[in-house]
C-alpha cells in the first residue's frame, strides 16, 4: 500500500506547529526581510517595527479601510530575486510562482526519502520557499525501514514521522496557497487549486527515479512501493 497526500483543512492558519496556531514560538534564523543598500535619512528599520507595520497594514486591508499593503511588493521582490524562471511582468505571475515551489518541494522531500532523512519540526514557517531544507532541530537518519521513525521526542502524535513527510508537504503548500489567495483572481485560484492536486504525481515520479537509480532498475516499468 503507499498512502498518497491528501489535504489536511483542520488549520487555517499560515504559521503552524503540528497543524496548530504556535502564537509567538520561533526564533527566526532564517528570516530575511529585504536587502540594505547604502540607505540615509530614515535610519534601519529593526524587524518588530516592520512586522508590526506589516500585520497591520493587512489587518486594516481585511476590515475594508483604505491602506497601504507590502504583500503584492514583497512577493515581486522574491519572485525577482530568486525565481529567475517567472517573468514578474507576467499577469499570472503569483501562479507560476507556486507552480514551481510545488514542484521543487516533492523534489526535496522525495530527496529526503531517498537518504532516510527525517525533519522533525515541518512546521509552515520551517518550510523554505527556496525548497531548501532548513532549521536542523530534531532531526534524523533512518537506520532501518520505519514509517513511524520520527526524531522529535516532543512530537507525541507523529504528526511528522517520516512516513508522513510527504503528506505534510502538501498541507504546507496548501497553507502557502491560502496565503496567496488575496493576491489571486477567481481563475488563478483554480489553476493554483489544480496545480497543488499534481503535486502526488510529481512527489511519486521523483521517488520512484530516486529509488530505481538506487537500485540499478533500468526501464519505465512499475515499480512496488511497500
Amino acid at each position: 500500500m503507499r498512502p498518497r497526500p491528501s489535504l489536511d483543512s483542520t488549520a487555517g492558519s499560515t504559521l503552524l506547529r503540528f497543524g496548530i496556531w504556535a502564537d509567538q514560538l520561533g526564533d527566526g534564523r532564517t528570516h530575511l526581510i529585504g536587502i540594505y543598500m547604502n540607505r540615509n535619512g530614515d535610519g534601519r528599520a529593526v524587524l518588530c517595527s516592520s512586522v508590526r507595520e506589516f500585520l497591520c497594514s493587512e489587518a486594516m486591508h481585511s476590515l475594508g479601510i483604505p491602506t497601504s499593503r507590502a504583500s503584492r511588493t514583497l512577493l515581486d521582490f522574491i519572485i525577482q530575486e530568486h525565481f529567475p524562471s517567472v517573468k514578474v511582468t507576467e499577469p499570472n505571475r503569483y501562479v507560476d510562482f507556486f507552480s514551481v515551489v510545488v514542484s521543487e518541494m516533492a523534489q526535496l522531500i522525495a530527496l529526503w526519502m531517498s537518504v532516510g532523512f527525517a525533519h522533525g519540526v515541518c512546521n509552515t514557517d520551517n518550510f523554505s520557499l527556496l525548497s531548501i531544507t532548513i532549521d536542523y532541530g530534531p532531526f534524523g537518519f533512518m537506520e532501518a525501514y520505519n514509517p513511524d521513525f520520527v526524531p522529535n521526542t516532543s512530537d507525541d502524535e507523529r504528526r511528522y514521522k517520516i512516513g508522513n513527510q510527504a503528506n505534510i508537504g502538501m498541507f504546507n503548500l496548501n497553507k502557502l496557497l491560502q496565503a496567496l489567495n488575496p493576491l489571486l483572481d477567481p481563475r488563478q485560484k483554480q489553476l493554483a487549486a489544480r496545480i497543488l492536486e499534481g503535486y502526488p504525481v510529481l512527489y511519486y515520479t521523483r521517488f520512484r527515479e530516486l529509488f530505481k537509480a538506487k537500485l540499478g532498475l533500468l526501464g519505465e516499468g512499475r515499480m512496488m512501493m511497500i
